[in-house]
């Protein structure tokens, strides 16, 4: 998949036109000519791999809780779809099937027979611990993955997280070029914000979290992990550590690029990768050639 281009994946699938993760989603963004897809993995009671991104079920589905708390035979009896309003077209599946695992999205990838990336993010904190990577290694490698490539027939596979335990497991496991650091800046008043927090508790959870970033740009500061994954706020505010980055041969993929000056900005600092809601747009911006 060499390029002169960035090459574009899809962000939870197209997930600004059907809801994130679901069959609908990747399958529009593999009709829309995604160069690769992204997706968000959690572990259910029963040790399947779900395609999520919360660790709570209230935000995308009709359940609530934790995701760990439930059988993956519980969670395909909800309904992971309808929250977004979009209508699905027959091919696309039921309501009752949109719901994937990592396999499910695997068959759909290798069923596209061109080559394909796929971005897996491991998401911790987890009740189940680095047994998330375990069992995303365990899987991948039954079904023929090969470590040194991170292949699998025409996938190209990588992985990432915020994670610093996480990357360094996963670096144990494959070349640090198929593994990705994800790295965004930690604003005191947003963590309060987002996370409804009072004045003490928001303060001590954003130092936590200041202390991973740290940590994230140090692993990236010794080319440890061979992907840069900042967000695009981070690739605005942060203009001299991108370009040592670039420099020192960090390949960047930068999340979530949905605007058109967004784009531009990639496409002037030299960004490989672009993760976007919006594949078909953003593949066109860049001057993609879809077949």
């Amino acid at each position: 998949m060499t390029s002169e281009r960035p090459l574009v994946y899809a962000h939870r699938g197209a997930s600004a036109q059907f809801a994130e993760h679901t069959r609908a989603a990747y399958l529009q963004a593999l009709a829309d000519g995604a160069d690769g897809v992204e997706c968000d993995v959690h572990l259910t009671r029963d040790q399947h791999i779900v395609l999520l991104h919360d660790s709570n079920l209230d935000r995308t589905s009709t359940g609530t809780g934790p995701v760990g708390d439930r059988t993956l035979d519980e969670l395909r009896e909800l309904d992971f779809s309808s929250w977004k309003g979009a209508r699905i077209p027959v091919e696309y599946g039921a309501v009752s099937e949109q719901l994937l695992t990592l396999p499910d999205l695997l068959d759909l990838l290798e069923a596209a027979d061109r080559e394909i990336g796929l971005a897996i993010e491991l998401k911790h904190p987890s009740p189940y611990q680095l047994r998330l990577e375990d069992t995303v290694l365990k899987l991948l490698e039954a079904r023929g993955w090969e470590p040194e490539s991170s292949r699998r027939g025409k996938v190209q596979v990588s992985f990432m997280s915020f994670d610093s335990d996480a990357v360094r497991y996963l670096l144990g496991h494959m070349p640090p070029e198929h593994v990705c650091m994800l790295v965004d800046d930690v604003q005191v008043e947003d963590v309060r914000t987002d996370l409804a927090l009072g004045r003490l508790t928001g303060g001590a959870v954003a130092n936590v979290l200041k202390a991973a970033q740290a940590e994230a740009e140090e692993i990236l500061d010794g080319g440890r992990a061979g992907i840069a994954g900042p967000g695009i706020g981070y690739v605005r505010s942060h203009p001299n550590r991108v370009r040592q980055w670039l420099a020192d041969g960090r390949r960047f993929r930068v999340w979530t690029v949905d605007e058109a000056d967004d784009v531009e900005h990639c496409l002037a600092v030299g960004v490989q990768e672009i993760t976007t809601n919006r594949p078909a747009d953003v593949l066109k911006q860049v001057g993609a050639t879809v077949v």
